[in-house]
Order: structure tokens, then sequence, then C-alpha cells
């Protein structure tokens, strides 16, 4: 019997239809399309509102910083409060995030700063209340095979969202209604999902009600990520052995140990760290950190063709179309392959097939028609190596949790998404910016990179940051080989089919 305080599916003649779950995806891709866009849209939106590109790298990682931060907290309060509850407060949010993004002036100095940073914190906020509480309902309110069926639908919301995010934004970016448009899109697909999932019983846990907040793990966390990250974003403005970074890396380290000290002594911590106990848990959610932290791959190559060959940002984009395509196509596919195989294998062969398409975009040592040969090539294998991972990963990491952590455990595994998704952007751009330092006399002494010399530092930059990611999913791979278990799941009984979303 579940200890949830509401009644759970099996318990009540309230079932979710295929509105509800189209309204969960539209919660989701609001962060995962929408807001993520800026991965490739940034260097306009620099032109246009008149920032540095340090800025601009900053507002693209910040979004993801404060999910990642915030995301832990708000799965504990959904399991206290109600998991509706806190996926509507994610919702409105998420409407006030892309206002103030889209309402950012021009040329205003810190007006035009605190505008667009202000709003995409908010969307970060409304990202760690909306992926946590909405996984936690999919878990609560579907079983077995329905509840894969539901993840996978609830993956294309999120990784079929970062899959079109570049062509979508570079698409508006470049017409006539212009990057403001993607926000104001946003706002109307919000209000679109309010409606369709209005009614949805509450649920949360009984055996999370009372208790104190743990207050001093929450801002301990906040101090180390943000003084990490800006330590990251800023390094090559700041430099990465000054005194300010140095300072930045201890309050980092320092602030760290101070929230593993109280987490390991709290009864009702902010992070339950008891929960990677489970391996199958942990190395779901260590890899995901990792596949989500390759995102960097993205900011970098379309950064590169944009700066280097003079692509638009719609151009650019088009060269993500395969990788679109492909997140779509086999994200039922990586299902199909979890209840055939259990979750182990799919995620290996699919952080495999990334990793491969990941070394396809580090040649940027060819001619530009070449590299974009490429580079749709790499992202197409990127997207199908995601599409097998994402939907054995997600029900590895609930299945393996209980009904009464459903709302915390989500919070963990989408943290390690959105702060994989920071650092690993963070990294992959300021390796980036910082191996251009390199003398391009060097560079040209290798005789590897053919073509235009003058750009040589700029494209030996974009191989550097490139293969960061690779490295990445590396140590994903072996992760998800020593933690997760190589047995098939056990046979369960035949739920009768959901029709599809298309019926």
């Amino acid at each position: 019997m579940s200890t949830s305080q509401f009644p759970t599916k099996t318990e009540t003649q309230w079932k979710p239809n295929d509105a509800w779950l189209i309204g969960i995806v539209l919660a989701v891709i609001n962060f995962w399309l929408f807001a993520q866009t800026l991965l490739n849209v940034i260097p306009g939106i620099q032109g246009s509102l008149g920032i540095e590109r340090t800025l601009g790298n900053l507002a693209v990682s910040i979004t993801s910083l404060f999910s990642g931060i915030f995301i832990v907290v708000a799965g504990g309060l959904a399991d206290r409060l109600g998991r509706v509850r806190i996926m509507n407060i994610g919702i409105y949010l998420s409407i006030l995030g892309s206002l103030l993004i889209a309402l950012t002036p021009e040329n205003a100095g810190g007006l035009t700063a605190t505008a667009l940073l202000g709003g995409r914190i908010v969307q970060g906020l409304s990202a760690a209340c909306i992926m946590p509480s909405t996984m936690a309902l999919v878990k609560n309110y579907y079983e077995g095979k329905e509840r894969q069926r539901a993840l996978s639908f609830w993956s294309i919301g999120s990784w079929g969202g970062s899959g079109f995010c570049a062509l979508f934004g570079g698409l508006m970016a470049t017409s006539f209604l212009g990057w403001r448009s993607i926000f104001w899109i946003s706002i109307v697909l919000s209000v679109i999902a309010l409606f369709l999932l209005r009614g949805t019983p509450e649920s949360k846990s009984a055996a999370k009600a009372g208790g104190s907040f743990d207050w001093g793990g929450m801002v301990s966390l906040i101090i180390a990520l943000v003084a990490l990250n800006v330590y990251i974003s800023q390094g090559p403005r700041i430099g990465w052995l000054s005194w300010t970074g140095i300072g930045l890396l201890v309050v980092a380290v320092v602030a760290a140990l101070v929230f593993f000290g109280i987490e390991t002594s709290r009864n009702n911590p902010v992070l339950n760290l008891k929960l990677f106990r489970n391996p199958t848990f942990a190395g779901a959610t260590l890899s995901n950190f990792l596949l989500n932290g390759a995102a960097g791959t993205l900011i970098v190559a379309l950064g590169l063709v944009q700066v280097a060959a003079g692509l638009s940002s719609l151009q650019s984009g088009l060269l993500t179309l395969g990788y679109l395509v492909a997140i779509l196509a086999t994200i039922r596919v990586g299902e199909k392959l979890l209840q055939r195989f259990g979750p182990k294998r799919p995620m290996i062969w699919g952080s495999a097939i990334a990793g491969i398409g990941i070394l396809l975009t580090s040649m940027t040592f060819t001619l530009i028609g070449q590299y974009i040969v490429l580079a749709v090539i790499g992202f197409t294998l990127f997207g199908i190596g995601l599409g097998f991972y994402a939907t054995p990963s997600t029900d590895a990491a609930l299945s393996n949790v209980p009904d009464d952590e459903a709302g915390a455990a989500a919070g963990i595994y989408k943290m390690a998404s959105s702060l994989g998704n920071a650092i690993g952007v963070a990294a992959s751009a300021a390796l980036y910016v910082a191996a251009q330092a390199m003398d391009p006399a060097t560079i040209r002494s290798w005789g590897l990179f053919i073509g235009n010399q003058e750009n040589v530092g700029l494209r030996f930059g974009g191989a550097i940051g490139i293969l960061f990611n690779l490295l990445m999913v590396v140590v994903a791979i072996i992760a998800i080989m020593i933690t997760v278990p190589n047995e098939r799941p056990a046979k369960r009984p035949e739920v009768p089919a959901t029709p599809s979303l298309g019926s």
C-alpha cells in the first residue's frame, strides 16, 4: 500500500488521459525548448542587446544553474506541499521569466543585464519546480509499461525539446518575428499547459509532512554551485589563477564541505544522500549529469560555424535537424530496448553512439564544406544515442526509489540534468575561449588544420571545447558499466494498452 496521503492511480477512479500527458510535455518543454534556445541565438542577442560575450555566456548557463540548485528543494517541497501545486507554480514562473526576457531593453546597460539575467534566473526556478513534480506525478499515476510509455513522452519534452531548440531558435531569430517571439510563444504554450492539466488530483507524501526545512544545506549548496559556475564561466575574463579566481574556488570548496557536513548529520536533509546507496539510481543520475553536460557540444559547434564560417543562427541550427529527427524517432525505441534488455545495455549503447557523434563534430581541422557534413552526421548520431539512453535511464532512476521519495529522487535526477548542462556549457565555452590563446604559428606547424589559416586559433579552440564533451561521455559509460546491474527486468503483468497520442 502506498504511503501517499492522497490516493494513487490504483486507489482512485481518476486516470490521466493523453490530453493530460500533452499538458505535461508542454510544461516540461518550456525549459528544454524555449529556455535552451540561447545555446544557438546568443551571438545575435548579444549584438541586439549590446552586451559582452562573457555576460552572454553567463545568461546561457545561469538558467540551468538555478534549476540545478533549486530542483532538489522543489522536489522535496513537492512531496510535502503537493506535486500539482509546485508544478503550477513552476508554469506561472515560466510565464514570468519569458515575459522578462521578451521585454528586455536594448543597450540600457545595467537595466539590460538585470532584465536578461533576471528572466533567465526565473526560468531556472520554473524548471526546478516543473521537472521533479511532473516526474513524480507520472510515477504516481502510471504503472508498468504505461509508466514507461509516459516517461518516453516526458523525455520527448526534455530531450526532444533540447534537440529542437537550436533549429527553432535560429528559425525565430532570423525570421521577421525576431528572437523575442521565442519567449512570447513560450508564454502561450504555458497557458495551454495550465488548461490541459486543470483538475489533476493533488499528490503528496504523508511521510514528509512536518519537520523543519534544511536551510543550512540549501544555502551552502547555492554558495558552492554559484561560486563554481562563476569561476568557470567568467574564468577567461577574471583570470583562472587570479586572486578573484582562486577566491571563488576556495569559496566553492569550503561551501561544499559545509554542505556535506550538514547533509550527513540531518534527518531531513535538502539532498537525501542515502538515495545514492542504490547503485542503479546512482549510476543513472551520474550518467545523466555527464550526458547533459555534453550539451556544451552545441554551444561550441554552433558558435564556431557562425563566427568562423559566417553562418546565420538559422543555418547553424539546420545542422542539428538530424539530431532532432533522430532523438524523436528513437526515444520510444529506447523504451522497447528497456523492456527487452533492461536499462544497462541501451544506456551504454546510447552513450557510445552519442560519443561517436561528438567525435565527428570535433573535427574542426577540415574545410567548412567537409565540416558541415561531419556535423550533420555527428549531431544525428548524438540524437540517436540520447534517444536510446533517455527512457531507460529515467525509468532506472525512478523505479529504484520508494514512493515517498519520488519528488526528491526526481529532483536529484533532474538536478543532475540541469547542473550537468550548466557546468558542461560553461566549461566547454570557457575551454573554447581559453584554447584560442594558443600561438597560431604553433598550431599551423602541426599541419593538421587545412584551408583558411587565419582562423586556426578559433578552430583549435572549438576542437578542445568539443572534445571535453567526449571525455564526459566516456566517463558516463564507465559509470554505467560499474553501477547498473546486468539483469533483465522482471516480468510484469500486462497492462491494457492506452491509446497513442496520435489517436
